[in-house]
């Protein structure tokens, strides 16, 4: 295998701000940030916009659409008579 081919795999936080949600897991992603972790090392820390924490689909606040209410008010506007 060639050397310096593939970046450094690495522990690294991933925090959701909007959840006040963090993970420890390994990545290649670089961060200037850092935390303190609970394990008491400090490792670097990536800011994302959505995590399984804030996700609709995740947390069952998503949104259900009424599509038979559409389609009923379709046939009354423009149905056969």
């Amino acid at each position: 295998m060639k050397k310096n081919l593939h970046p450094a795999y690495r522990p690294v936080v991933f925090r959701d701000k909007s959840a006040d949600y963090a993970f420890l897991t390994r990545s290649t992603r670089i961060s200037e940030q850092t935390i303190e972790w609970t394990d008491g090392n400090t490792y670097p820390v990536v800011d994302v916009d959505v995590s399984s924490a804030s996700h609709p689909f995740y947390t069952g606040r998503g949104r259900i659409l009424d599509t038979a209410g559409r389609v009923e008010r379709f046939q009354q506007r423009y149905g056969k008579k």
